[in-house]
């Protein structure tokens, strides 16, 4: 595909990942079947035909997983950054994303653009799903899921995508792409 951007040095295929002890890696595998039928829930997906794991894997509190699709419409990407966890699941792009730190740290943001809203009482409407686990609904932009999520944010940045730095140098921002 033209255009794609992905560092694949930064991901593993999902049959070949070994984390670092067997609970790990079996917390990491069903974060991936999560994340793959949650991507598969959609009607523009007809499928996953090819599953990574990122580097940015920690078993039963964050992963992000890259995932080769069948798109149902010729407008859909093929290459989707899926984040699962301990936190509301999301599907990003890869754009401006070409690693697993960098798709973290935009599903960090537009998260907490969501937190900033709610917290605000402004409409969500136009900002990223907040999706709860294992169903399509969303999460009521109430004070308190914002605070439970900002929470859970905060965690994820400062104890994991912390550890990221030099990769989240590759991260294209929009004002880098208009230049």
């Amino acid at each position: 595909m033209a255009g794609l951007m992905i560092d694949f040095t930064k991901v593993v295929r999902s049959d070949s990942y070994v984390a670092e002890d067997e609970h790990d890696t079996d917390l990491v595998r069903e974060m991936e079947a999560s994340a793959k039928a949650f991507l598969e829930a959609f009607a523009w997906c007809r499928g996953a035909v090819d599953a990574y794991v990122g580097n940015v894997a920690v078993g039963g509190v964050v992963a992000v997983f890259l995932f080769r699709i069948y798109p149902a419409r010729s407008e859909v990407d093929e290459w989707l950054w899926v984040v699962v966890g301990d936190l509301p699941p999301a599907y990003l792009v890869t754009d401006g994303a070409p690693n697993p730190a960098c798709a973290l740290s935009t599903y960090l943001e537009l998260m907490g653009e969501w937190v900033k809203a709610a917290q605000a009482g402004e409409p969500v409407d136009e900002l990223i799903p907040v999706l709860t686990h294992g169903s399509a609904e969303d999460i009521p932009p109430t004070a308190e899921n914002a605070e439970m999520l900002a929470s859970r944010l905060e965690f994820v940045e400062e104890r994991i995508l912390s550890s990221y730095r030099n990769d989240l140098s590759a991260c294209i921002t929009e004002s880098d792409s208009a230049s």
